[in-house]
């Protein structure tokens, strides 16, 4: 019989071990071993059936044992430990609190996320997007930065897999009820459940309840529709991850953006913490938290809404992590004009104003859509990629907002992902570098730690490094015969089918890992395209390679899916499944296992549609060597000390197929040439692989203090917060309208902006050459319309020029007012022009707006050039 209502029925603690509860609602315990081994002690039995969850743990453990660990004192002194030590944590000073300019450091970061990574115990998450912005809330945590982070809730997360018989994905959605998992319902001081709402067209509305997890000292607040007022569609809007069509998608975004807006207000309102002074947008999904303060400074503080617009860019940070145009949420927008038009949502802000922040104006457009990205930049005063090529990409992908600038100019900068050592470092690796890497808090010696420690690493004997690689290639082996087990009975396999399940794999052979989402730039199938090539390289006598392999397709991609059952077949054969293994629900549980067992990580999407690709940093944080295509992060940091970088054939055009038989040759050939020897070369007294070692030291010393997470949000700290809250400072009402009417100005001037005339005043180029080191003395004329000098930026850019006359790695040389304004408006500019590099040379002439509350001098789009040619051409060094 079904039950007709569900509720939760929580164990009662006795007195002494209270403090267990506080424990298990604070995910610290997630990347805390110390805590996580307490709670094992508990039951160990009962720790491995709640699959490491403490909550799932304390709601089974028998009052019997409750009441005998109630009287254990070693218990409760382990107990009382482990209070203080997450006490200390939470409340102590921390990397934040220590900085000398502490005062110009925002009092409070309200971090939006559409899915967030912490643990398995709450499954919020799809793929890299959700584990980064996880990693990036431990990462504030441990650094003591004040961060919120904002989330929805979804009652079924993202789905389970399993695979039919035939090797066919299956998604499952399991019912998550919050009261089971590690969250608290914020409330109002009188009790009643705490809600934002808002308003939908014809008279609906969605209400949302705000959870509350607690990631260390950083509250992350989840928004759940499931409430009772709504009716039946508003209670499904929090139901999947990424799921449902348009009108579903919206409004998970505008739940996201809009209410976790009103829910951060909520919870400072309640708990005292300081109202956010920075909002960073992680991605494009939540980017209508914009539109929701543009309507709280238009209706509290009387701004207009250029005013309003103003003040919030200034505050406003946006990641993008898309390489590619279509991973960016776009909606149709005539279904946002119903949503935000009458009856809709945001009464007051016109509706005309939202649809062009939004809009594609820009060529090769689509008029007929909302482009969340685009709104997103708009919104925001500094923007970043995910890594250094990324950020290069992405200036690329939208420099069409920014028309006439040449993509390097483009104002989208990039910080470089990172990920949590203490979540991602398995405990035997921990324990053998703790000697060198400093013992104490493991928060302070795997994310805080400075270089000095990673280089102790050095020092770490041969034996036991490979000591240690054996033991953890020993614990993913049988991590995967057990999966493997669970997941042919799943496909319909008795036991009596099963015994070769216990000869997969072999950990003394050399194992590559694989696993990631499964969209097709990922290639998860390039590994099979020449199958009896890999056969060859699986089966090898003398040095075998086995391969463990995960990931999900999308529940619509049909092509993933495709992808997906063309591995799992090969991986079926008789005659190799025993070296090839597909692991088929792949989530932060099996990670955990996957990254510290294999020896090599492998990557080979097509270049360069990765946009940071942080799974190869966590496998190389366990000392596994990376074999990647150059793209991401290993574009940047890639050195052949320690790992491998697959060739591309990045110029063979649209010849897809055979781009694939290239790179998939490259793959093989490297494995079979240079991999694989690596590993089996045993020559010595030692009989140890001494070079392969010796990789994976240079993988722990140079890669390690560069991969964490806690250098990322450093960086976001010091180069995008602290200059967003300060310039949100600066926009007081005053400001935000003086700039806004002063962009007016400038805009409606720009057109008869432009540079009349250049001519060089001294040591000019004689016959087309001049010598290495001299200066050019440029005289400018521009015509300014209405503007004065202290509205515009006139320069000189100059560098080399290729064949085409095109300046690269041009360098800016200011040129200020020599005279003027003349009868018709013009003023005179002068300034040097030092000619510091050898070989072709060229330079021109432009003009950019310059206002001192202007993050970038490309903020608004404008550039203004030379009417005629004088102002370009090639000069030759020599």
């Amino acid at each position: 019989m079904k039950a007709i209502r569900r509720f939760t029925v929580r164990p009662v603690l006795p007195e002494p071990l209270m403090p267990l509860a506080e424990l298990a609602r604070n995910l610290r315990w997630s990347w805390h071993a110390e805590t996580r081994e307490l709670f094992q002690s508990v039951d160990p039995e009962g720790w491995q059936a709640a699959a490491g969850d403490p909550v799932r743990l304390l709601g089974t453990v028998s009052a019997a044992r409750l009441a005998e660990l109630a009287g254990d004192r070693r218990f409760l002194r382990r107990l009382a430990v482990a209070v203080a030590d997450l006490d200390d944590y939470v409340n102590g000073g921390r990397w934040y609190q220590s900085q000398e300019n502490v005062g110009e450091l925002p009092a409070g970061i309200a971090y939006f996320s559409p899915e967030f990574g912490i643990t398995a115990a709450l499954p919020q998450y799809s793929g890299g997007l959700g584990i980064l912005a996880g990693d990036h809330l431990k990462a504030a945590s441990d650094l003591g930065v004040p961060l919120v982070g904002v989330g929805l809730l979804y009652r079924h997360g993202y789905f389970r897999q399993s695979l039919s018989r035939d090797g066919w994905q299956q998604e499952h959605y399991p019912v998550l009820d919050p009261n089971e998992l590690p969250l608290t319902l914020v409330r109002e001081a009188e009790g009643t459940p705490a809600r934002v709402s808002l308003s939908l067209p014809g008279g609906r509305a969605l209400h949302a309840h705000i959870w509350q997890a607690r990631v260390g000292r950083v509250p992350l607040l989840l928004l759940d529709s499931d409430v009772e007022d709504n009716d039946a569609p508003a209670r499904e809007v929090t139901d999947r991850l990424y799921g449902g069509g348009s009108d579903h998608r919206l409004l998970q975004e505008m739940l996201l953006g809009i209410g976790g807006v009103r829910a951060v207000r909520t919870y400072c309102r309640l708990t005292g913490h300081p109202d956010p002074e920075v909002f960073h947008t992680n991605e494009g999904h939540a980017g209508f938290l914009g539109l929701e303060r543009i309507r709280e400074l238009e209706g509290e503080q009387g701004l207009g809404f250029d005013a309003a617009v103003e003040a919030v860019r200034a505050g406003t940070v946006f990641t993008t992590h898309t390489p590619v145009p279509a991973g960016i949420d776009r909606f149709e927008r005539a279904l946002v004009a119903r949503h935000f038009g009458e009856g809709g949502e945001l009464a007051g802000v016109p509706v005309d104003r939202i649809l062009e922040l939004g809009a594609e104006s820009y060529p090769g457009g689509d008029p007929g859509v909302f482009n969340m990205a685009v709104m997103g930049l708009r919104l925001a005063q500094r923007a970043n990629g995910v890594s250094t090529l990324h950020g290069a990409v992405s200036r690329g992908m939208f420099a069409g907002l920014w028309p006439g600038f040449d993509p390097g100019d483009v104002p989208i900068t990039s910080v470089t992902n990172g990920v949590h050592a203490p979540t991602w470092v398995a405990p035997e690796v921990v324990r053998l570098g703790a000697r060198q890497i400093g013992a104490g808090r493991t928060e302070d010696a795997l994310s805080v730690g400075g270089s000095q420690r990673w280089d102790a690493v050095a020092e770490i004997p041969d034996q036991d490094v490979w000591d240690l690689r054996r033991v953890l290639r020993e614990q993913l082996v049988q991590e995967v015969r057990d999966r493997l087990r669970v997941s042919w009975q799943q496909r319909g396999a008795v036991s009596a089918e099963l015994g070769w399940v216990d000869s997969v794999l072999d950990p003394d052979v050399l194992t590559i890992g694989f696993a990631r989402r499964v969209p097709s730039y990922k290639r998860l199938t390039l590994m099979l395209r020449d199958p009896e090539r890999l056969r060859r390289l699986l089966l090898d006598p003398d040095r075998p390679v086995q391969i463990v392999v995960a990931g999900k397709a999308h529940p619509a991609d049909d092509g993933g899916k495709r992808l997906v059952q063309e591995l799992v077949r090969f991986a079926d054969d008789p005659r190799v499944r025993h070296r090839i293994v597909f692991l088929p629900d792949y989530g932060m549980g099996m990670a955990q296992k996957l990254y510290p067992g294999c020896d090599v990580w492998l990557n080979n999407p097509l270049r360069p549609l990765e946009a940071c690709g942080t799974s190869g940093m966590k496998a190389a944080l366990n000392g596994c060597l990376n074999l990647s295509v150059l793209d991401g992060w290993w574009d940047e940091w890639f050195e052949p000390d320690f790992g491998w970088a697959i060739p591309t054939a990045d110029g063979i055009g649209t010849d897809e197929d055979r781009r694939d038989d290239l790179e998939a040759n490259a793959l093989y050939e490297l494995i079979e040439s240079r991999v694989a020897p690596r590993f089996y070369d045993r020559a010595g007294r030692t009989g140890l692989p001494v070079r392969w070692i010796e990789m994976v030291r240079r993988t722990l010393v140079s890669l390690g203090p560069k991969v964490l997470a806690g250098r990322m949000v450093r960086e976001y700290v010091e180069r995008l917060y602290t200059p967003a809250a300060l310039a949100h400072r600066a926009l007081t009402p005053h400001a935000a309208r003086d700039l806004a009417w002063w962009k007016g100005r400038v805009r409606a001037a720009w057109p008869r902006v432009t540079v009349e005339h250049v001519e060089a005043l001294a040591a000019a180029p004689v016959g087309g050459t001049a010598e290495l080191g001299a200066t050019l003395t440029l005289r400018v004329h521009v015509a300014l319309d209405a503007l004065a000098p202290e509205d515009v930026e006139v320069q000189a850019v100059a560098g080399r020029v290729d064949a085409h006359d095109v300046i690269r790695d041009g360098r800016p040389f200011p040129l200020k007012p020599a005279a003027g304004p003349d009868l018709e408006g013009r003023w005179v500019y002068e300034g040097p022009l030092a000619l510091d590099r050898t070989g072709p040379f060229g330079y021109t002439v432009r003009i950019l707006p310059a206002h001192p509350l202007l993050a970038t001098p490309a903020e608004l789009g404008l550039v203004a050039g030379p009417s005629d040619t004088e102002a370009g051409g090639g000069v030759l060094l020599r």
